[in-house]
């Protein structure tokens, strides 16, 4: 990256600021850190509006616009959850209490394993029904997994560093959650250089942090590729975290000159400070066969289409492959419903940067896409080459394509499914699968070796992956095992409020059905359909007063909050 004719003085003056005061961070005791929390919530509600009308107006639709929704979800409403996930966990701590309670830590098949949500009574009644547990790597004891937990509270804490944080373009959540994991979790000071695509967002972010700000343990930058090219090789920083593509990783480590490659291949980087990063890649979500009702296809077409449709396609975790089985009599008719849903939704436009172009691309691939609704929405549903565009490259658009697997069983579809999305797309940050309770409960083996074998940071069983995005005690990264020199998804865990150590994997659960159909299908819960479903009538209405009372829980709050919910 070119930085000759960079004026650098004030990123110089900037890192020596918050490098300064990285020491005062580290000595700040325990209360006031959670006193820093609990001041932050009513900031992120007072600016709530104005943060996610500004993503809205951005996308290039108004704020009272259903689309609207998801920029409360992913904005204040996931930061207000991620707060109030390390609010309680440094509040057990506080009082003496060990941060995770001993019946959360089991061993199970000889892995490790620890039930973190829901982790409170509220999550049991907002998000009734959605259960996680992270899985430890092989070997790690339960013993081991709860003596490590929240290090940077009980005896291991950090020395005072300076992290660099690179926010990611898409999301509004994702800079301020990662700035929360390196200051709490990590106990760094942070620079956060805001991404060109929604550098909008600074000022919302310096009203919530205000306090950091002042204190000089944060400062927001803005700028591109030669800013954020200059901070990561600057002497003053000391850890970097990215999130972007593994493009932009390589950029960083290895330079964009004609050496390069050549730097790669000898694994001589230009950086060696402790790096860590979210880089995307090509999500699958896996149907597996089984005895589904007409208001099944309905419900789980629109689950598909959220996982894809979702801020048009502009997330790292977007469902991009859907793989179905080729001899089930449902796959049509879930290929019918999604078209339905597709064809329903309000306009809206493919808004982040090359997505004309990408989609583009799967066109020229495949001249007869579907496409509907409006001219961005492609549907490719039969896929039969595994080196399509599709398989083997992101999109980070509003296109989805559809494989379509052997299997005269649920455990033998279940087997070529892990085996293509292990071997076959790229990529390890997330996938989802759904399945109906009756076929789960029938194939418990093939169900159970699906989801250990499935090599995926975050698996969503009948849960749309990105959910562990949002909720804060599940940790969010790619399965171990990526290398700076093959970055995969890339490297190390953030939202992670129990501050775990030695993650592989979450394994989130919702329920196959809304409330009360689930006593039918045999999972009953009281859950309604969630409001990040896009086609949700009432969610902004629901996400909105839900960001209220996470950020003060009241008990005066529910009725209005479950009346939205309950409309939608």
């Amino acid at each position: 990256m070119n930085t000759s004719a960079l004026d650098t003085s004030s990123l110089d003056r900037t890192v020596a600021h918050v490098r300064g005061n990285a020491e005062s961070w580290s000595t700040t005791p325990l209360t006031e850190r959670i006193a820093l929390l609990e001041r932050l919530q009513p900031r992120i509600v007072a600016r709530a509006a104005e943060m996610a009308g500004s993503g809205a107006l951005a996308k290039g639709y108004g704020p009272d616009s259903p689309w609207a929704a998801e920029d409360w979800t992913g904005g204040p409403w996931a930061l207000a959850q991620n707060t109030a996930a390390f609010l309680h966990v440094l509040r057990r701590i506080a009082a003496g209490r060990d941060p995770l309670a001993d019946r959360t830590v089991h061993e199970e098949n000889g892995r490790t394993r620890v039930n973190v949500f829901p982790a409170t009574g509220w999550d049991s009644l907002l998000l009734n029904g959605f259960k996680a547990e992270v899985w430890m790597r092989p070997g790690v004891t339960a013993e081991q997994t709860r003596a490590c937990a929240a290090g940077e509270y009980r005896g291991r804490q950090g020395e005072p560093a300076l992290a660099l944080v690179l926010g990611a373009g898409n999301v509004a959540a994702i800079t301020a959650l990662d700035i929360l994991h390196k200051l709490y979790a990590e106990g760094q000071v942070v620079i956060a250089k805001m991404n060109p695509v929604n550098a909008y967002l600074r000022p919302h972010f310096e009203y919530v942090f205000a306090e950091f700000v002042e204190r000089g343990w944060l400062a927001f930058v803005d700028g591109g590729a030669a800013e954020g090219g200059y901070l990561c090789r600057h002497e003053g920083v000391d850890a970097i975290h990215v999130t972007g593509s593994d493009r932009t990783h390589d950029a960083i480590i290895w330079g964009t000159d004609e050496d390069a490659g050549q730097r790669r291949r000898d694994d001589l980087p230009l950086i060696t400070k402790p790096f860590s990063s979210e880089l995307g890649g090509v999500s699958p979500c896996i149907v597996v066969p089984g005895p589904w009702s007409d208001a099944d296809f309905r419900f789980q077409a629109e689950h598909i289409v959220t996982s894809k449709m979702n801020n048009s396609g502009h997330n790292c975790i977007a469902s991009q492959i859907l793989v179905l089985p080729r001899d089930w009599d449902g796959t049509e008719r879930l290929l019918d419903e999604i078209r339905r849903v597709l064809r329903e939704l309000p306009e809206r436009a493919d808004y982040y940067p090359g997505a004309a172009d990408r989609l583009a691309s799967v066109r020229a691939a495949h001249p007869t896409a579907e496409a509907h609704g409006d001219d961005c929405r492609l549907l490719v549903p039969d896929i039969t080459d595994h080196d399509d565009p599709l398989v083997i490259d992101e999109v980070f658009g509003s296109a989805l394509g559809v494989v379509r697997l052997p299997g005269a069983t649920p455990a033998e579809f279940l087997r070529h499914a892990v085996d293509f999305a292990n071997a076959t797309l790229p990529g390890t940050l997330g996938a989802t699968l759904i399945v109906h309770p009756k076929t789960e409960k029938a194939d418990q083996e093939a169900m159970s070796s699906a989801i250990a074998e499935l090599r995926y940071g975050t698996l969503g069983i009948n849960c749309w992956s990105a959910v562990g995005f949002l909720l804060g005690f599940t940790p969010w990264g790619a399965f171990p095992g990526h290398t700076r020199q093959n970055i995969g998804s890339g490297i190390g865990f953030v939202h992670n409020a129990f501050m775990l150590e030695d993650i592989e994997k979450t394994v989130l659960r919702a329920p196959f059905t809304p409330a009360p159909r689930g006593l039918v299908t045999g999972d009953p819960s009281l859950s309604p359909r969630p409001p990040y479903f896009v086609t949700h009538r009432t969610a902004l209405t629901t996400v909105q007063r839900l960001t209220r009372f996470t950020a003060a829980p009241s008990l005066t709050q529910l009725p209005a909050l479950f009346a939205a919910a309950l409309r939608g």
